[in-house]
């Protein structure tokens, strides 16, 4: 018996055990490191966990609360909470639909539209299927839209958040990154990598994301064009919309959207300090349009403090359940498994794809992210892959996390806010052409990797 109890055992604990507290309901941080502190436990008294190894903990928690770059991160979400508790987004939807509406299909574009700006602006996937699904969704059931679309594209649209720069998950990604180039680089002898910034990834998910929603644009082209009837023309009841009314309500959000994005791509400012821009410009917005007082910024730090603290916490939960993992030394029981693949490089690769597909189906992107890829990334980096279009690639595959069913988060924050007209099974048949889509682009981009990686390079 005692003979089964193996480092490889641990490490196989290790996983059961957290998936079984997720599924029994448990936080995600608490759990990350109460899975992570009983295994230690466990493999102590079988004398198979050097328990020394926790001695660096609070470096690691240390070095994340004094990241730099990761200050980027509650500014962003603040600049996020502030265009949407201010009712800016609200209204830009709103007269989107007013401008739009009676061109058939004119309304899903107009939605399609509002995500683009909200999700470079606010980078909230929740805040944005949310506001899209409470105004925009009893509109199209109004004018008879099939439901399945008009589901569909509404939670597609409120994830493009997860990709389209400057995106808190970018941010993210890119210190976890950075941290598994660098021990990529340990294990192939490189002393000097090259950095891994969130610069590098906003450069390199301009296009992607550009495409995706091209792509997007499209397939409601073709939609509209083989099958009118769940595209209804309907005479919005509207006065006519001047120029200069579109102009004051497209250009400051753009305006913003360029700035902080302009002063990160062009070196002008660090993504802190252009998140810290960012965080001013949007209250300055809602400031104008005269959307601001004391219970919205109230409203707006108290959510900011939620969210943020919810990815720290998670972020320091999963520093130890990685610290246990390698102490069992399951970073290089993966290690090991990648590279005796046969045609380790390729299948690899998609065999780590695969995995992250599917876990998509049950964990949210921060688990993911924190727990997965640091444990993945150092591998595959090794193999030669380029740790920029690495990351894009994992992003876009995990910004599908939020469209799968039966768990997906953008399903939840839709099936929250729309009326019982819409079942569950409309939501869940409506994204399926969405997920079809990214995984297309997936495709289109492991067989062109510059459409990620020239940017980047150019900077």
């Amino acid at each position: 018996m005692i003979n089964l109890v193996t480092h490889e055992f641990f490490s196989f604990l290790l996983f059961f055990l957290l998936a079984l507290f997720l599924i029994a309901g448990y936080p995600v941080a608490l759990t990350l490191s109460g899975v992570a502190i009983i295994t230690a436990t466990l493999g102590y008294f079988f004398d198979l966990f050097p328990v020394v190894l926790l001695n660096v903990l609070p470096n690691r928690i240390f070095g994340i609360i004094t990241n730099e770059t990761l200050i980027a991160v509650p500014l962003f979400i603040f600049m996020g909470v502030m265009l949407e508790k201010s009712g800016v987004a609200n209204t830009l939807l709103v007269n989107m639909s007013r401008l739009w509406g009676n061109l058939r299909g004119g309304l899903v574009f107009s939605i399609l539209f509002v995500g683009v700006l909200m999700a470079a602006s606010t980078g909230i996937v929740g805040a944005t299927v949310v506001t899209m699904g409470i105004l925009s969704l009893p509109l199209m059931l109004k004018w008879n839209y099939n439901k399945k679309i008009s589901a569909g594209v509404i939670c597609a649209s409120g994830s493009l958040g997860q990709i389209i720069p400057p995106s808190i998950v970018l941010v993210l990604l890119a210190d976890i990154f950075q941290g598994a180039n660098e021990e990529a680089s340990m294990i192939s002898g490189n002393l000097a990598p090259n950095p891994v910034s969130s610069v590098d990834l906003f450069a390199g998910a301009i296009f992607p994301s550009l495409i995706l929603v091209f792509l997007y644009v499209v397939w409601i082209f073709i939609c509209s064009f083989v099958n009118p009837n769940n595209f209804p023309v309907q005479e919005v009841d509207k006065e006519k919309i001047s120029f200069k009314e579109i102009l004051s309500l497209v250009f400051p959000p753009i305006f913003l959207i360029t700035l902080v994005l302009g002063s990160i791509l062009f070196g002008i400012a660090t993504p802190t300090e252009s998140a810290s821009l960012g965080a001013l410009g949007s209250f300055l917005i809602a400031l104008m349009k005269n959307k601001i007082n004391f219970s919205i910024i109230r409203s707006v730090c108290l959510e900011t403090m939620k969210i943020n603290s919810m990815v720290f916490f998670i972020l320091f939960g999963a520093s130890l359940f990685s610290l246990v993992f390698r102490g069992f030394g399951g970073d290089i029981i993966v290690e090991n498994f990648l590279t005796d693949i046969p045609g380790a490089k390729i299948n690899s690769l998609i065999i780590v794809m695969i995995a992250i597909f599917i876990l998509g189906f049950f964990l949210d992107f921060f688990q993911i992210v924190f727990v997965i890829v640091p444990i993945v990334g150092p591998s595959l980096i090794s193999m030669g892959y380029d740790p920029v279009w690495l990351a894009l690639m994992f992003a876009i595959n995990l910004q599908t996390s939020f469209l799968t069913p039966p768990f997906g988060f953008a399903l939840f924050y839709l099936r929250g806010v729309a009326s019982q007209e819409i079942k569950t099974s409309d939501i869940y048949y409506g994204v399926i052409p969405f997920i079809i889509i990214q995984i297309l682009l997936l495709f289109i981009l492991f067989k062109f990797p510059e459409i990620i990686t020239w940017l980047p390079k150019k900077l």
